[in-house]
């Protein structure tokens, strides 16, 4: 990530800013843009979105949704007027009942919670540090799973709270919410990574 800010501002202020593409994250008041998708990582988010989106979607147990904006006002954890967070992960994963709709029965523009699953694919450029601290951001104020795939390693690091981060690789079954039921190995989602012909 870049730092774009130097001088602190508070999260209200922030998102009052308009949206910048890359997307651009609010954390303990300076602002970080996100790397630009590359092709790996813009694979892998799509299928991961359409493999969620297949088994959980149709009975309504849950979305998957690309770069949407999880927003963490400042509460009890921070009196800091510079507290809270308004980060973008790559995928977040919300359990239908906790899906924000209006009174259409739209989907919300604004999610002021956090995601019950959050996955982010490493970039070559991006800072891994502050990718994992935003993990465990979300798994400190409810975040059931969160999910960090590097594609340069081929290897997906689990993160469940209170736990330490677990390593997996090849043909081992990766974890995924209790809501869920989605057999996925890291040797799948590479795979993902080399598209098949498909003769129609």
């Amino acid at each position: 990530m870049k730092t774009m800010l130097h001088k602190s501002i508070s999260l209200v202020e922030f998102l009052k800013l308009p949206e910048t593409q890359p997307a651009s994250e609010f954390i303990d008041g300076r602002i970080y843009q996100k790397p630009m998708p590359q092709g790996k990582h813009s694979r892998l988010q799509l299928k991961l979105c359409n493999a969620i989106s297949q088994v959980a979607e149709e009975q309504e147990i849950a979305l998957a949704f690309p770069e949407l904006r999880c927003t963490y006002p400042a509460g009890s954890r921070s009196s800091s007027v510079y507290g809270g967070r308004s980060i973008v992960p790559d995928v977040s994963v919300f359990a239908w009942e906790r899906i924000p709709f209006d009174a259409n029965g739209e989907i919300e523009n604004t999610f002021v919670i956090y995601p019950d699953w959050t996955i982010e694919i490493l970039s070559p450029e991006q800072n891994t540090t502050k990718v994992i601290i935003n993990i465990l951001h979300c798994l400190k104020h409810g975040t059931r799973l969160g999910w960090l795939i590097d594609p340069d390693e081929r290897l997906v690091l689990v993160f469940l709270p209170g736990q330490q981060p677990i390593e997996m690789i090849g043909d081992e079954v990766l974890p995924v919410p209790e809501f869920l039921q989605l057999n996925l190995t890291v040797t799948q989602v590479f795979a993902w990574l080399k598209p098949t012909k498909i003769n129609l």
